[in-house]
């Protein structure tokens, strides 16, 4: 579920960060899985700035362009070739400078540079709507009609507004939190700020010219049913508002009735639908079943046979809406509307369960009824929608509010007592901070006593009618991590996880390096300042410094491991020792403000050959595969699996690759940038992994899982693809992943082709080994063609790859 932060900050006052808000939603049990920055005006205008147009003369070799000059706020004004009819000598307009990147509105993004256009110089750009994604026209350069100072921002003249989403990882227990008022109830618990609901006191029938009478015929799937009708609107695209609103969370806007429902049900949780008032024959909305396997269109314009369980929303005569979950593909709003009737009810949470089920719709609609909402809010809804409507597409409430609510639903009362509180939580709380918290998430206190109370839940908190619920609700506020681990706890709970021998896994680890024909080095922290400054991976101002240095070439702390160990692969070389696989555990350090920094690392060196010379075996220089297995069998002597693979963006290497463990890097590791060798007088190529070995001690485990030799044979399958030199490996196996989990046992690349056979010179060939396995039975050719099969089809649908036969 998407939250815009702006959004949410309408109901409830948040000076906090959108990222401390999503720490305390997460803590509080609403997961926050992603927060991302959304901008009304791709870019932000970053860049642009406010110009004067100075003079504007005829281009000397072009009919339909002109040399001006613009004061762009510099000390010189600034001289730009522009093609626009309607430029002209005394115009304040927008004027994007050299290096300034442009998003324009449907197109792909550009960066202004400085040019020569037929001979006359230009620097910068003047710019039309379009081009810096204001608007869509194009007809000729933005012109202000105000006097604005050269030079200032554009963004601060037109000022685009950010927003930030929050992705919230809802469980289904939280019908409550589906909504930007939901999720400010939690906030009002945590920091205990009242949430400002929408004032709907001018809400007021205007006339009574439209009645339509509601009839109930299952109060059972129907407890709570409420509707009004507004006449005289136009329907057309909403105000820019209400668009940008929706956006911000995904939704595309629709119309102004349509998007105001939808505006309601993500601020408030309600949903609601408007039907056109027109349609409904016999002006008499009927809420029933109707005989099982009756046809009915729905708005996706698919023919559904409905069940004696699917509640439907009928006129006098037919179906206009399955109830809760989709409307008819007749009965909708659409241009030609001019009255609705708008509905906002409360359907029993298992009837449209079942039916979203049983025909496969899932609609926003339909999520929250099927969890609960508040029977309570139904009405509120209607009046805030209806004076919402009236604002964005005039009409008038042209009847009372119909409210048919025979059985209103009542509060849960749970017993509460307070030694089960302590007991449950681990820890005594106050009374009165037990009190704030119930208070501030609507619950009530009664019935009080020495021993406990009674708590009053409202019935839009569907999970919340134990007193375990509400314990928990309780402890999420006052906050998981406030419970101190208790001094009492048994050794029992430490049996399976003995501390970390530190020395023993670098041991370990030194063991098979040493095993696979490393030798370990140890070199000074001490080093050149000079370092840093040869690659952009390095800042120098994070040097750590040495008063007192012995020499200027030992004058600070490493930050990287790599120098030094380059140091001693020259030495090496220098004196013929040309075939050298070294690795170091050692320290980095780093100044940070006023603190320092102290890291510990693994660094590994290949360079030269891959064996030693000898007459059996032609003689290899390494490559990135040797240095690769090595840093693959670190990994998995530490038993860490599941990590990501992408090709790295640091300096400090030609090519290689960044390798993460739940998106922390573990090891960057590639053919070092030739940049740098070339400045440490080496002429071969060096390749190097960098390891963050504390990371990799909090990641290790010594619990290895061994499965039993399966009794059914394995079988292997050959398959060469022709695919993009821009598909890697680890694209191909994301979609054998994807595409077949069950059967494929092991996957290896034995051949990779590139070369005039293929006829493409932007083509590669990759020949695969699969071996296939199931350890239930014996595969057959079929059940093994059809595997293969469907992995032909996922290579070619989403790698656009040729299959060699």
């Amino acid at each position: 579920m998407k939250i815009s932060f702006n959004w949410l900050k309408q109901y409830i006052n948040l000076p906090e960060s959108p990222a401390e808000v999503s720490e305390v939603l997460t803590a509080t049990g609403l997961e926050v899985e992603g927060l991302e920055k959304v901008e009304t005006i791709k870019g932000g205008l970053q860049g642009l700035v406010i110009g004067k147009v100075l003079t504007c003369e005829q281009h000397p070799n072009a009919d339909k362009l002109k040399v001006t000059t613009v004061d762009v706020g510099a000390e010189e004004p600034a001289p730009i070739v522009c093609g626009a009819p309607n430029v002209a000598a005394g115009q304040t307009v927008v004027v994007a400078l050299p290096g300034t990147t442009l998003y324009p509105t449907g197109g792909e993004p550009f960066k202004i540079k400085k040019a020569k256009i037929r001979g006359e110089v230009s620097q910068g750009m003047i710019c039309a709507e379009d081009e810096i994604g204001l608007g869509s026209s194009h007809e000729g350069i933005i012109v202000l009609e105000e006097e604005v100072a050269p030079g200032t921002p554009a963004a601060e003249y037109f000022k685009p507004e950010t927003d930030y989403v929050i992705e919230i990882g809802l469980t289904p227990n939280r019908a409550d939190a589906t909504s930007h008022i939901g999720v400010a109830r939690d906030l009002k618990a945590i920091y205990h700020r009242p949430v400002q609901w929408p004032d709907v006191d001018d809400f007021a029938p205007d006339n009574h010219d439209l009645p339509i009478a509601v009839e109930v015929k299952n109060h059972r799937a129907c407890p709570r049913y409420s509707g009004l009708t507004i006449s005289g609107i136009t329907v057309r695209e909403s105000p820019a508002w209400l668009q940008k609103r929706l956006l911000a969370i995904g939704h595309n806007p629709i119309n102004n009735v349509v998007d105001v429902t939808n505006f309601v049900l993500h601020e408030m949780g309600q949903p609601l639908h408007a039907f056109d008032a027109a349609k409904i024959t016999g002006r008499k909305v009927v809420v029933q079943t109707l005989e099982p396997g009756t046809p009915f269109v729905t708005l996706d314009e698919q023919e559904r046979k409905l069940t004696d369980r699917d509640l439907m929303i009928c006129n006098a005569e037919e179906g206009m809406c399955i109830a809760g979950v989709l409307g008819g593909l007749h009965s909708g709003v659409s241009v030609e509307t001019t009255t609705i009737f708008l509905e906002s009810a409360y359907f029993a949470p298992e009837y449209i369960r079942q039916t979203a089920q049983q025909h496969q719709i899932k609609t926003d609609a339909s999520f929250r009824f099927e969890r609960g909402t508040d029977p309570n809010i139904t009405v509120y809804a209607l009046k805030r929608a209806a004076l919402l409507i009236k604002e964005v597409a005039g009409g008038s409430i042209s009847s009372d509010i119909v409210d048919v609510y025979p059985e209103p639903i009542e509060d849960f009362r749970v017993p509460v007592k307070k030694q089960h509180i302590t007991r449950l939580i681990g820890k005594e709380l106050p009374d009165k901070e037990i009190k704030q918290i119930l208070t501030d998430l609507d619950i009530e206190i009664t019935d009080e006593t020495e021993q406990g109370f009674t708590a009053i839940v409202p019935p839009y908190r569907v999970d919340v009618q134990r007193e375990a619920d509400v314990i928990e609700e309780i402890l999420r506020i006052h906050g998981f991590d406030n419970v101190e681990l208790p001094a009492h706890l048994g050794a029992t709970y430490l049996a399976e996880h003995p501390p970390l021998d530190r020395n023993r896994q670098q041991q370990k680890i030194a063991a098979y390096l040493a095993a696979n024909g490393c030798y370990e080095i140890m070199t000074n922290s001490l080093t050149r300042p000079a370092y840093s400054e040869m690659t952009p991976a390095l800042d120098a101002g994070q040097n750590v410094e040495i008063l007192n240095k012995l020499s200027e070439d030992l004058g600070v702390l490493r930050q990287s491991l790599l120098f030094t160990g380059l140091e001693v692969v020259t030495y090496n070389i220098n004196r013929r020792q040309k075939d050298l696989k070294l690795f170091e555990f050692g320290k980095v350090y780093r100044k940070s403000g006023r603190e320092y920094e102290e890291t510990p690392r693994l660094g590994l060196w290949l360079t030269g050959r891959a064996m030693p010379e000898n007459w059996a075996v032609p003689a290899k220089p390494v490559d990135f595969t040797h240095l690769s297995g090595l840093v693959n069998g670190v990994l998995a002597k530490m038993n860490i699996g599941h990590t990501t693979s992408v090709p790295t963006t640091n300096p400090l290497f030609q090519y290689g690759l960044t390798i993460s463990h739940h998106d922390q890097v573990l090891v960057e590791l590639g053919l070092v940038n030739k940049a740098i060798t070339k400045k440490m007088a080496l002429k071969q190529e060096v390749f190097y992994a960098d390891f963050a070995w504390d990371l990799l001690l909090s990641r290790t485990s010594d619990i290895i899982v061994i499965d039993p030799p399966s009794r059914y044979p394995e079988v292997r399958r050959d398959l060469s693809l022709v695919i993009d030199k821009s598909v890697q490996f680890r694209d191909v196996m994301a979609v054998i992943e994807k595409t077949e989990r069950q059967l494929i046992k092991k996957v290896d690349v034995f051949d990779v082709y590139e070369g005039e056979n293929l006829g493409d010179d932007s083509k590669k060939a990759y020949a695969l080994k699969f071996i296939l396995e199931d350890k239930n039975k014996t595969l057959t050719d079929k059940i093994i063609d059809k595997t293969m099969n469907r992995l032909m089809q996922a290579f070619e649908t989403e790698l656009g790859a040729l299959i060699r036969k």
